[in-house]
This record gives C-alpha cells, structure tokens and sequence, in this order.
C-alpha cells in the first residue's frame, strides 16, 4: 500500500537554520520524512567564493541545483561549469560532483535530493564540522546514511 502525503507548505521563517563560517548557511525545507521519501530539500547561502561541498556522489538519488542568486561552480565527473542565477543542474545518481559560489561571487542555491533521504542530520553535522565542533570523520561514519559518499 502506498503512503498517503499531504500538501507541504514552508515559510521561510519557519524553516531551521544552519549557519556556516563564511556568512552563508543551509534552511531545511523538507526532509523525506515530510514528503513521504519523494524528495528532500534545503536553501544553500555561499558567502563570495565559498566551497560548497567536497567531491562526492549520491548512489541512490539525483540532486537537482537551482541557482536562485549569484555564480555557483559545479565540478560534474571531472568537467567545470559555471552556472549564474536563473540556471539548472541536475546530477544523476554516481556521477562525482563538487560545488560553491564561483570566484568572487556570493551564491543562493535551492538544492532538491530525489528520492529523499533523510539528511538533515548531515547538515547539521556539517555545520559543527565546519565550525570545529566536530570532526570531519564524524561525516565519514554516515556515508551510507545519508547517501553522500565522499571521493
């Protein structure tokens, strides 16, 4: 039998915060607890030039950027693209990718992970780690987890 899921409605100010060293930070919009496993979704802030994510790849879900404001830098399986506001990028399950706001450019980032997987944990984590709260390691141990899986 297939789950029932209602409509989902977030407001901005509603949203959770996790705020990162450069200025910028993640709100958590959905997790795929809210939208029956369909998709996951958060808002990405990079402050001018700021990484955004370390090569990786996700083995059971495609990540879909929306570039909301500013320049994002993608690394897709080895190839650069640059990629201003208005602009789309879709990630297909084991493609190695990397991200952040390109040089001399601040980012806004609408990031959409389907099928979902719980991951705002992940974030979480991530922002004690890139505070010095936490180790990196910490990340490593809930590779399967939350389905990033670092190169």
């Amino acid at each position: 039998m297939s789950e029932v899921r209602k409509a989902l409605v977030v407001h901005a100010e509603e949203a959770e915060r996790v705020d990162l060293p450069h200025g910028g930070g993640f709100r958590l919009l959905a997790d795929a607890r809210d939208t029956g496993g369909a998709f996951g979704a958060n808002r990405l802030s990079l402050g001018e030039g700021a990484a955004g994510a370390p090569p990786h790849f996700h083995a059971r879900s495609t990540e879909l950027f929306h570039v909301l404001d500013g320049v994002m830098r993608f690394v897709l399986d080895g190839r650069t693209a640059t990629v201003a506001a208005g602009g789309l990028v879709s990630v297909p399950p084991g493609t190695p990718h990397s991200f952040g706001a390109a040089p001399g450019s601040t980012a806004e980032v609408l990031v959409v992970l389907t099928p979902g997987v719980d991951r705002f944990g992940y974030f979480r984590s991530l922002g004690r780690v890139q505070h010095g709260l936490e180790t990196f390691d910490a990340l490593l141990s809930a590779q399967d987890r939350y389905d990033v899986h670092f190169l």
